[in-house]
């Protein structure tokens, strides 16, 4: 069933780009904030204190579908109400518990239930998973992601531009994988590895979340499945001693805020990803990647960061996909089940093939145009 009447709730960077690349992508869009933007916007903003539960069903009662752009712990009340109402829901969360519950709604649920619907989980399973109906057999499936500053300073060589509650739980969380077989939970900042990207030196170590709900559908198919967040050299090192020897894994709210007070959000930022599979092709074993850097774009007239972009064109391109009527109209939704052709087809998933073909100098002061559908 198609739809177009969207609220998009949470307007920073990622909810406020999201919420334009919906309205030039046809739907009417009403963007849902607990502070009235005084940015210039080309659609229809209405503030309401979004973290009182008691005012959900009435925020969103005029709507067919909601995105939640919220922080993850927002997100359940806000999925418990859309499956009340009987309207659509997505989110980013990379929460494990946020998406169990979410899972949970979604059996008895008349409507689209998509949560993870970002870059990671989200659409570094739905490449990884294009990658893996390649062969006739698989072995490995690796997923890598990082959104880093250009230009790093300091030991830790990072910048908050994602939600430092995200980040702090992806640290602390332990993480589901699958390795040689057997389907089981690691410790999180572990199994540090090193890649090249660009001619770039970074470090991948476990985070949770990444993997979304690969584990379940690779359960006996694959041999080995992980996903591991990448970073400068020394980062990982850091970080252990800060939430393990310092004990600030004890208070993780304080600890995100000593963060992102000493490491504020950059506007030059970069997002790598490093995303491959083994396995057999008619009995031999071969290798495929899909290796990208993704930089800052500007769009609509303004600036954006590439995690903000990334993120937003991710749940976008889902989201025109269940309009379009390309993907189910109810029911729980996995990243891995998204075909990557007919996403890179919408009007926001082709941003991912445009933007890897134009080079970062070519990105900086010009508007980078989504391919319309």
């Amino acid at each position: 069933m198609s739809f177009s009447k969207i609220a998009v709730l949470g307007l920073g960077n990622v909810g406020s780009l999201a919420a334009t690349l919906l309205y030039e992508a046809g739907f009417e869009v009403v963007g849902i904030d607990s502070r009235k933007l005084r940015t210039k916007i080309s659609f229809e903003t209405q503030a309401h204190d979004i973290a009182d539960v008691s005012l959900l069903p009435e925020i969103l009662r005029p709507f067919e579908a909601v995105l939640s752009c919220l922080p993850y712990f927002l997100n359940i009340d806000v999925a418990r109400t859309a499956h009340q109402l009987g309207i659509h829901y997505f989110d980013l969360t990379e929460d494990v518990a946020t998406t169990q519950a979410v899972l949970d709604l979604s059996k008895t649920a008349t409507t689209v239930m998509a949560p993870q619907c970002g870059l990671a989980p989200g659409f570094v399973g739905i490449v990884g998973a294009n990658l893996a109906e390649q062969f006739d057999t698989v072995r490995t499936i690796r997923l890598r992601i990082g959104a880093l500053p250009q230009n790093p300073t300091g030991l830790l060589g990072y910048a908050f531009n994602w939600s430092p509650e995200g980040v702090v739980n992806e640290y602390l969380n332990d993480c589901e994988v699958i390795e040689e077989g057997q389907r089981k939970w690691v410790s999180p900042m572990e199994w540090v590895e090193t890649i090249l990207i660009d001619g770039k030196k970074l470090e991948a170590f476990t985070t949770s979340g990444g993997l979304g709900t690969m584990c379940e559908t690779y359960d006996g198919k694959v041999e080995n499945l992980d996903y591991k967040t990448m970073r400068y050299p020394g980062h990982v090192k850091l970080m252990n001693f800060f939430f393990h020897e310092l004990l600030m894994r004890e208070n993780r709210e304080q600890a995100g805020t000593i963060l992102t007070h000493a490491k504020p959000r950059v506007d030059d930022d970069v997002v790598y990803a490093h995303i491959s599979a083994e396995g057999e092709i008619q009995g031999r074993l071969q290798r495929k990647e899909y290796v990208r850097s993704y930089y800052p774009i500007k769009m609509a007239g303004q600036s954006w960061t590439a995690i903000a972009w990334t993120t937003a064109a991710s749940v976008c391109g889902v989201i025109e996909m269940v309009r379009k009527g390309s993907l189910p109209a109810q029911g729980f939704i996995k990243q891995e089940k998204i075909p990557l052709p007919a996403f890179l087809e919408t009007t926001t998933g082709s941003l991912f093939e445009t933007a890897a073909k134009e080079s970062r100098q070519i990105l900086v002061g010009h508007d980078l145009q989504p391919k319309k559908a």
